[in-house]
């Protein structure tokens, strides 16, 4: 036992150190107030709006206009354009670990990745019920009408116009793979001393701009030159590929109940061996997940809809329904022990530990009991949350309950979280609840069980 821990801890170790993982997850990170100001606009228009005009309620909706178009520009300037801010903040992140001029590195990815979006926006009009002779007309003046579902379209476009679906949640992915390679071509440059170099008189802002000048240009044209080729060989925009052949299968295969059970098993994986499971495994839970809730959440804003959103699993699916309490769904284990356990030493720690508990902070437990390589509680610990998944996850699928499509507070307590990570689904703040009185059930027997072991 004590050669696997060292073994696995050893390679988790350097999983959770690698370079480039430890820039995607702080980028990421480092996004979360844009996320949750964003995700408060959307839900209070679900209050506001949405459910009032359910209910008929529309002079109601009619009153709280004005807030709900602030909220609206709120959600355009936060989520709406969110891959332009993870463009700036990966190439910031990724120059600080190449140790390079962070600030120039951000600057560099961010202006990389407008470079390879298309620089037109089409603007598809139908003109259901136009006659012929306007049809005609439009055609003589040189207009491209096109018949689309058997209804004729007027198709224009507008030069200078970036489409939200670019800098929105569906441009994350294209916003990392070119970020990564702006920041290489410029770190790597730079560390060649491809530079432009000033006398040490002159002030270090102004020297470490021109420095950044050569390598960034190199690195902005190279961006540049791979949108221009992909574009000349498919007639796709990069960002249209990285979407179609990367972005959604890797999402696609996140969504199976496997994937979810076998990324919950592992965070408690690591968590017991006392490596945050949570923050080795982010980028993949931010990375594809964290997508998966920001494309619900624009989905969701366009079109008003619960049923539209394309996403059954996203990253506060795992807080609201396997999270309760924190990793392990500790609050269960903290009731269990308040009922029935007869150590003091538990007992206390559970005093200590209940507070904090109920805001999904458990480190008290985890390290205080502890949990970390702890064989009397290994069984619970490692099965809970994938159960608990399980439940939320058919609940979701079966149409029980909503999709998660707003980001919440980490800290906000279970039952609570679930109904507003959920636009107000009281449904989904019940199946969280659920979860926590079969997280109790299960942490019961083994509570009982370390009764009967004396405490060190």
């Amino acid at each position: 036992m004590s050669n696997f821990s060292d073994k696995f801890m050893e390679i988790s170790g350097k999983i959770g150190s690698q370079r480039h993982l430890v820039a995607i997850r702080d980028s990421f990170i480092a996004m979360m107030p844009i996320t949750m100001a964003g995700s408060v606009a959307v839900l209070l228009n679900v209050f506001l709006r949405d459910i009032p005009t359910s209910l008929g309620w529309t002079g109601f909706a009619a009153a709280m206009q004005p807030i709900i178009d602030i909220n609206g520009y709120v959600y355009f300037g936060t989520i709406g354009i969110m891959a332009l801010f993870f463009a700036f903040a990966f190439g910031y992140n990724l120059s600080l670990m190449y140790k390079v001029n962070p600030l120039a590195g951000g600057l560099i990815s961010f202006a990389s990745f407008i470079s390879t979006m298309p620089q037109s926006l089409n603007i598809m009009t139908p003109l259901e019920g136009a006659d012929s002779s306007l049809i005609d007309g439009l055609t003589k003046l040189g207009l491209n009408v096109m018949s689309v579902d058997g209804v004729s379209t007027l198709e224009t476009s507008e030069w200078g116009a970036i489409a939200l679906k670019y800098a929105g949640a569906t441009g994350l992915f294209t916003a990392l793979i070119i970020g990564f390679l702006a920041t290489w071509v410029y770190a790597t440059l730079t560390h060649k001393n491809f530079t432009i170099k000033l006398p040490d008189t002159v002030p270090p802002a102004v020297n470490k701009a021109f420095a950044a000048i050569i390598p960034g240009t190199a690195a902005i044209y190279a961006s540049a030159i791979v949108a221009f080729i992909a574009f000349a060989l498919t007639g796709q925009a990069i960002n249209d590929l990285v979407s179609t052949y990367i972005q959604m299968p890797l999402m696609g295969l996140s969504q199976g109940l496997g994937s979810v059970i076998l990324l919950t098993f592992l965070v408690q994986l690591f968590w017991f061996f006392g490596l945050h499971g949570h923050n080795v495994l982010a980028p993949v839970m931010d990375g594809i997940y964290g997508v998966a809730l920001n494309e619900n959440t624009a989905i969701y804003e366009a079109t008003k809809d619960i049923a539209q959103l394309p996403w059954t699993w996203t990253r506060g699916s795992f807080d609201a329904y396997a999270q309760m309490g924190g990793s392990g769904v500790t609050l269960g284990l903290l009731i269990a022990i308040f009922l029935l356990s007869k150590r003091e030493d538990h007992k206390t720690i559970a005093k200590l530990a209940a507070p904090m508990g109920v805001f999904n902070i458990n480190e008290p437990v985890i390290f205080g009991m502890p949990i970390v390589l702890n064989p009397q509680f290994v069984i619970p610990w490692l099965i809970v949350p994938p159960i608990c998944a399980t439940i939320g996850y058919l609940a979701t699928a079966a149409g029980l309950i909503p999709p998660v499509f707003l980001a919440v507070p980490w800290i906000t307590p279970p039952g609570l979280f679930a109904y507003l990570a959920t636009g107000g689904s009281f449904m989904a703040g019940l199946v969280s609840l659920f979860n926590l009185l079969v997280s109790f059930l299960i942490w019961l027997p083994f509570v009982i069980s370390a009764n009967k072991v004396k405490a060190d």
